[in-house]
C-alpha cells in the first residue's frame, strides 16, 4: 500500500434555508482508508443519523487529520452579494484544504464536485488554494460528482460534515425553543415555521438565510 496521503472534502447544508453549511476534510493513508471501509463508512445520505453519530468519532480516531469548517447563514448571505454559490463552495473547500495542509503533507485531494463541470471545480480550487497554500502546486486535485459514494475518505468527510451540521441545528432548536424541521425548503415544517415567524416579526432571525428565494418570497408576501 502507498504511504501517500489523500484528502477527501465534502459539504453538508448547501441547500437549506435555515442553519449553517459545514465543509469537512479528512486526510488518510491507503491503510487508513481501508479501515474506513471496514467501519462501514458511506455517503452520509445513505446512513441513519444514529449510524453517522457512531461513525464520526471513529473516523476522527483512525485518520491522519480532519477539519470541519462552519459557515454561518449571515456569512453565506454576505458572500452571495459578491459571488455565486459555486464560487462560495470554491472558497470554502479551499479553506478546508489550506487548514489541513498546515500540518499534513497532502498528495491528492478528492473533492465532491459542487459544479456541473468537475474539472472546472478542481482547477478553481487549485487556483484559490495557491493564493495562500504553498503545498497547492504539489497536490493533485480531483473533483468528481457523487465522490461521497465512490471514495471512502470523501464519504468520511460527508459524515463529519453532516454530523456537525445536525449538532448545530439541534443547538439552534434548543436555544430558540422551537422545532423548525430539517431547515430545507422542501420540508413543510420548515416552511410553516418561516411563515409564522415572518407574520409575527416582519423579519427572519440570523439563523435563516435571508438571501434564499424561499425567504425572500415569504417576506415579500407580507
Amino acid at each position: 500500500m502507498s504511504n501517500e496521503i489523500k484528502l477527501g472534502v465534502d459539504e453538508a447544508g448547501k441547500g437549506p434555508v435555515i442553519g449553517p453549511m459545514c465543509i469537512a476534510g479528512v486526510c488518510a493513508t491507503d491503510a487508513q482508508e481501508q479501515k474506513l471501509k471496514v467501519l462501514g463508512v458511506a455517503d452520509s445520505k445513505k446512513l441513519t443519523a444514529k449510524k453517522r453519530e457512531q461513525l464520526a468519532p471513529l473516523i476522527q480516531k483512525y485518520v491522519t487529520s480532519w477539519y470541519v469548517l462552519e459557515v454561518e447563514p449571515k456569512k453565506i448571505d454576505d458572500l452571495r452579494n459578491i459571488m455565486t454559490m459555486n464560487e462560495i463552495m470554491v472558497v470554502c473547500f479551499s479553506k478546508v484544504i489550506e487548514e489541513l495542509a498546515k500540518n499534513t503533507k497532502i498528495d491528492v485531494a478528492i473533492l465532491d464536485a459542487a459544479d456541473v463541470k468537475e474539472e472546472r471545480f478542481s482547477s478553481r480550487i487549485q487556483e484559490e488554494c495557491a493564493k495562500k497554500c504553498k503545498q497547492a502546486q504539489s497536490i493533485e486535485f480531483i473533483a468528481k460528482h457523487k465522490a461521497d459514494s465512490i471514495s471512502p475518505i470523501v464519504s468520511a468527510a460527508s459524515v463529519l460534515a453532516k454530523v456537525r451540521r445536525d449538532e448545530l441545528i439541534e443547538e439552534i432548536k434548543k436555544r430558540e425553543g422551537i422545532d423548525f424541521g430539517s431547515g430545507y425548503p422542501s420540508d413543510p415544517k420548515t416552511i410553516d415555521y418561516l411563515k409564522t415567524h415572518i407574520q409575527k416579526n416582519k423579519d427572519f432571525p440570523d439563523f435563516v438565510r435571508k438571501s434564499w428565494e424561499t425567504a425572500k418570497k415569504l417576506k415579500e408576501n407580507e
